[in-house]
């Protein structure tokens, strides 16, 4: 593995082939390297020193500026294949794609990306460097490419893998952001009403020297325990969440434990599945079609499925077919693939058109996650109304109902 090379941010001034003076900001190791590199690009520089550092480190592309996200590294790998399908040689397609990047962290990645190739290093060793970023099979599809001087295929076949990939995760968020979202504003507005609404409408009735109907009573009782635990009920609330990120990220028993649970969820148990299968057929013929032996393959979908039931299944289709055992036969031992995935594989296996089976079989199940959100989207949009009616309505009327009764009794 290549040695990680440091680099920071430069600023320079210098003059262009015209003679027009020009001045910007650049990654490199040291002002000597960045001289160099200037001149290659037609700048003849006369300063270059460090960048400042800016104000608790944020911006600039510091380390510690905006998060490089999935989706930025998903637009990074499809703009590389575009510009080297284009024929643009790989160190200046890192300075075009950076030229379209807005996120200072992401640019800063790229020339440092663009800097650990100019010294040397093949493509793969770079994003090896960042394994937070880059994952193994992005790594090892883009070595391959390499090796076998098709990198802008396996480029593209990394981008469309990834966009795939990404497309499945905003339909399932999508699918969970919708009802969470929703039940958590009907829960602020609840305790809004029971902790400042409530109590006033108490006070005004107090002065009525007369019984409160049950429903008012029951509402009041409910302000008065909202304002003398609501503060506990935060703190546990707020302990809670925390707790299960810290889990979710330290544990991984815990982690495993939920993901196994998760599929026993009603409605969402099932889209998770459906997911875990897509991502499964997607990766697996992503590999195979790039050339990768099936056995290996197996160990980058492990890695991909999203889900320890799965991963553990694929892991164990991956050690009956290093024994020789066929992949179809496999699978159906594991008892969690639809026999729909395990029948097109078998034709795949038998017609040697594996990889192209199991696109149709991602495309299938893909679609089938995307019905599924729109389906459970569909079924919580009038179960979430009638719960806001009922909750907030019901909170409402509760409060007006001993004004009703005066005014009918007068």
């Amino acid at each position: 593995m290549a040695k990680k090379i440091k680099s920071a941010n430069f600023v320079w001034e210098g003059t262009n082939r015209k003679g027009m003076p020009v001045k910007g900001e650049i990654v490199g190791q040291n002002a000597a390297m960045v001289k160099a590199q200037l001149r290659k690009q037609g700048v003849n520089p006369q300063k270059v020193k460090k960048a400042p550092q800016p104000l608790f480190g944020l911006g600039g592309g510091g380390a510690k500026g905006k998060k490089v996200k999935s989706a930025d590294i998903t637009f990074f790998v499809r703009q590389m294949a575009t510009m080297i399908k284009a024929g643009v040689p790989l160190v200046q397609s890192f300075d075009i794609v950076a030229d379209g990047v807005d996120n200072p962290t992401m640019k800063a990645l790229i020339f440092e990306l663009r800097d650990t190739v100019s010294a040397g290093n093949d493509f793969a060793s770079a994003l090896k460097q960042r394994p937070d970023l880059f994952d193994d099979l992005t790594c090892n599809l883009v070595e391959a490419g390499e090796q076998a001087g098709a990198l802008e295929t396996m480029l593209d076949k990394v981008a469309n893998y990834k966009e795939k990939t990404e497309e499945l995760k905003a339909k399932i968020k999508k699918g969970l952001t919708y009802p969470i979202a929703t039940l958590t504003i009907a829960f602020a507005v609840t305790a809004l009403l029971l902790i400042k609404v409530v109590p006033t409408f108490e006070d005004m009735f107090s002065s009525f020297g007369a019984e409160l109907p049950a429903p008012t009573q029951f509402v009041v009782m409910l302000s008065e325990m909202a304002q003398a635990y609501y503060i506990p009920v935060l703190a546990i609330l707020a302990g809670t969440i925390f707790g299960f990120s810290y889990m979710m990220k330290t544990s991984q028993a815990f982690k495993d434990s939920f993901e196994r649970a998760t599929l026993k969820f009603p409605i969402f148990g099932d889209m998770i599945r459906k997911a875990a299968v897509a991502r499964y057929a997607r990766v697996l013929s992503t590999t195979f079609a790039a050339g990768v032996p099936l056995v290996e393959a197996l160990d980058s979908v492990s890695g991909a499925v999203g889900n320890v039931v799965y991963r553990n299944a694929v892991l164990s289709i991956r050690d009956e077919v290093a024994t020789g055992q066929q992949m179809h036969f496999a699978m159906r031992a594991t008892g969690v693939f639809p026999n729909m995935v395990i029948q097109m594989t078998s034709i795949g296996e038998e017609s040697g058109a594996l990889d192209t089976m199991l696109d149709k079989a991602a495309t299938y199940f893909e679609q089938e996650v995307d019905d599924a959100v729109e389906g459970m989207t569909a079924l919580m949009e009038p179960f979430i109304m009638s719960f806001l009616g009922v909750v907030i309505g019901g909170l409402i009327l509760a409060m007006y109902l001993p004004i009703f009764q005066m005014g009918s009794a007068m």
